[in-house]
């Protein structure tokens, strides 16, 4: 016998449907949360319900399986019954990790969580720590980014489903590895999104995606905890060991506990209870360190967030790019700023915006490790008209350079899966809806954006084309060639060097020391001395102190003297003082 439950707070009626049954009424409770108990039924039972007088049967919106697609009914799952082998798994803590970001459709020809399985070997050679999947919950349609979301609590099915994302995270773990999810609760995708029908999750204002979620209105604490329970279940029912929690400056709440603060809390409870860290990691565009301060000290309590600023600043030095967002980005000054105290924008000018943004991190108290930085990632890739990768537009020399600031600084690094090795894949927007309306709405609005920006229309790949899709799968192939490996050789080299030098993961802002000059910058961590050279000539640099031994060097050809270094052009050293 299994109960059923749906919380509808806002109907008169709701029936339960099963396969070849009558209907089911429900009982509703004062609470909001309807209930019937069927006798027979049990994991493997297909479901759906009906709301009022209205015949179309709707799946569950805390379906945890949804085998026949976002459109399809619910189907019971025992997350019991799966046979786990991580008994032993302590978890991984996000300070000292290095992170790699992945695309569970394009990160191999399967496309599935059972074909990422066979490319963990890659990943523990490479020397990362914990991987950080795009998000899986179930969207309409074969494949997509994954931001288009309509099921909270149920993992894709053409990824392979509940069970094929417990395998993942279980091989995982036995590699070493640990799981970060991607989970979008910001908004809802635009197709199979039942959940509003059953009670207000959404309020009348917008954002970039569509309606926004109530988290402040009438019937919020039913929406915040259905939030709440879906965060709490990725982390206890999948095992997984930490959230990126999308866009959510795009989460407006006006209440006196923020909701990101009450679900810090309730993950840190289940951590306790887990005996495991579990770490939540935020993407805002605000540059309020109140996101990662501890709740202690008056803040949200968040583990991380990604730092755009720091990926700004990068990518704006090494390829001279300086449209839109960019713009006040680009100068050894700005990433100066940006390595000694996390924001660039900290309470200054910002001309895209037309205002002043940010506040000022306090170097002293917070952590480096408390910012995600990424030289690529998904957003800084396929929001590109082309979806064109910075290994496509900068010199080897100026690759290398922009990975060694990347793995040198005092943040904890991302890598976008492919990276490692300048993949020459583009990766590109990408739907398979299949409403001819809403994909014809999709391509026609990714034309547009693409051309207030500049980009000409016609280079725009078309998302509902099949072959959008192909071309963004990793070709691994390219590993076997020599140009590929030895980027590939470089970033091994990198992630280990950050581990057996604690210089190099220190996260104390107020430890480190940036100084630059003509298109050079040395950053002293300790006794370790991180020195580019992005001029395109050699260059003779001073230092701080006398080089006992050069630890690694992007380029051959590094003199070191008495006072000083000479390094080729576009290269970088890593010497011991």
């Amino acid at each position: 016998m299994t109960e059923f439950t749906v919380w509808a707070p806002e109907a008169a009626r709701v029936r339960l449907r099963l396969p070849g049954a009558d209907d089911h009424a429900m009982r509703q409770g004062p609470d909001g949360w309807w209930r019937v108990e069927v006798p027979g039924t049990g994991p493997g039972t297909d479901y759906a319900f009906l709301l009022d007088d209205d015949e179309q049967a709707l799946p569950d919106p805390r379906s945890a399986w949804q085998p026949a697609g976002v459109h399809g009914p619910s189907r019971l799952y025992d997350h019991a019954a799966f046979g786990w082998t991580d008994s032993a798994w302590t978890g991984r803590q996000l300070p000292g990790s290095v992170l790699y970001e992945l695309h569970i459709g394009t990160f191999t020809p399967e496309g599935t969580f059972d074909g990422a399985i066979a490319r963990l070997d890659h990943l523990v050679d490479l020397g990362v720590d914990m991987v950080e999947l795009l998000p899986v919950n179930a969207f309409n349609g074969e494949y997509n980014w994954g931001y288009d979301g309509v099921c909270w609590f149920a993992p894709h099915e053409p990824y392979g489903g509940p069970d094929g994302l417990k395998r993942f995270v279980d091989a995982a773990h036995a590699k070493g590895l640990g799981v970060i999810l991607d989970v979008v609760y910001n908004h809802f995708g635009p197709s199979g999104a039942y959940a509003p029908r059953f009670a207000p999750y959404l309020t009348e204002q917008s954002n970039t995606w569509g309606r926004t979620v109530n988290l402040d209105g009438p019937h919020s604490d039913g929406v915040r905890r259905y939030i709440a329970d879906s965060v709490l279940g990725w982390l206890r029912d999948y095992h997984v060991d930490g959230l990126r929690l999308d866009a959510v400056h795009a989460m407006p709440d006006s209440r006196a506990v923020h909701w990101l603060e009450e679900v810090a809390a309730e993950v840190e409870a289940l951590s306790t209870h887990l005996g495991r860290p579990l770490s939540l990691i935020a993407e805002s565009d605000l540059n309020d360190p109140r996101l990662i301060t501890p709740r202690e000290a008056g803040g949200y309590g968040l583990h991380a967030q990604w730092n755009d600023d720091a990926h700004h600043a990068l990518h704006t030095l090494l390829t001279g790019e300086r449209q839109g967002y960019y713009g006040d980005f680009g100068s050894l000054e700005c990433l100066t700023d940006v390595l000694t105290g996390g924001f660039f924008h900290a309470g200054t000018w910002s001309s895209f915006r037309g205002r002043s943004h940010g506040r000022p991190v306090d170097r002293q108290r917070t952590p480096g490790h408390r910012f995600v930085a990424y030289l690529q990632n998904h957003d800084q890739i396929g929001n590109r008209a082309t979806g064109d990768r910075i290994s496509a537009t900068l010199s080897p020399g100026l690759l290398r350079v922009g990975a060694t600031l990347l793995m040198t600084a005092p943040f904890t690094p991302m890598l976008f899966m492919g990276e490692e090795w300048a993949a020459t894949t583009p990766w590109q927007f990408f739907t398979s809806h299949p409403e001819p309306e809403l994909a014809t709405a999709v391509a026609t609005g990714r034309r547009r954006e693409f051309a207030d920006h500049g980009w000409a229309t016609d280079d725009v790949p078309d998302p509902q084309d099949p072959q959008t899709f192909l071309r963004s799968r990793l070709d691994w192939a390219e590993l076997d060639k020599p140009e590929h490996r030895e980027t590939y050789d470089l970033y091994r080299r990198l992630i280990a060097l950050r581990r057996s030098r604690a210089d190099l993961s220190d996260p104390r802002l107020d430890r480190v020391d940036v100084r630059h000059g003509d298109r050079f910058l040395v950053m002293r961590r300790g006794d370790t001395l991180v020195v580019a050279n992005l001029a395109d000539r050699a260059q003779r640099i001073n230092l701080p102190g006398v080089v006992r031994r050069v630890l690694l060097a992007t380029s051959e050809g590094v003199t070191v003297m008495r006072d000083g270094i000479e390094l080729p052009p576009e290269s970088a050293a890593i010497a011991a003082l």
